[in-house]
């Protein structure tokens, strides 16, 4: 696994990007002061984008089916899970572009290859908010798991 956005994961027989691009944007405005630079202040946290590029030979690696799956998770318009192979949580994003480029035709107009880009943006406040979100999950599961077994053992 390469990564995992919701329950879609990234890997060489679904999606296997070949760059991964992150921009964290920070706000800060200037006030102007007579006879001295402008004194700035800080804001806060402004957008976080990852864009995941590559391509996609169907016959090799994923095809138009997991390119599908991406524009209906877009088409719900729901923020989902971003996480790394190597279990790094990334927060909470939403797909806000999906665009893909097909070259290379088999004789019924099928492409060998598909170039695609995929744009996330982050949504969530802050990682503290995704794990308290996730506690709440758990909990909540083994509330879930607890009642089960008493049914059980009743």
């Amino acid at each position: 696994m390469m990564l995992a956005l919701g329950m879609f994961v990234f890997m060489r027989q679904t999606l296997p990007y070949q760059s991964m691009q992150r921009s964290a944007d920070y706000s800060w405005t200037s006030n102007s002061r007579v006879g001295k630079r402008d004194a700035f202040q800080y804001l806060g946290e402004g957008e976080d984008k990852i864009t995941l590029s590559g391509d996609l030979y169907p016959e090799l690696t994923g095809g138009k089916f997991s390119m599908l799956t991406l524009y209906a998770m877009a088409e719900q318009g729901r923020a989902w899970p971003l996480i790394s192979g190597s279990g790094w949580i990334y927060g909470m994003f939403i797909v806000s572009n999906v665009s893909e480029t097909g070259t290379v035709f088999f004789e019924d107009g099928s492409p060998r290859k598909i170039s695609f880009t995929l744009s996330l943006t982050r949504v969530d406040e802050s990682l503290a908010a995704v794990y308290g979100d996730i506690g709440k999950q758990a909990e909540s599961l083994v509330g879930k798991a607890g009642d089960l077994l008493s049914k059980v053992g009743a």
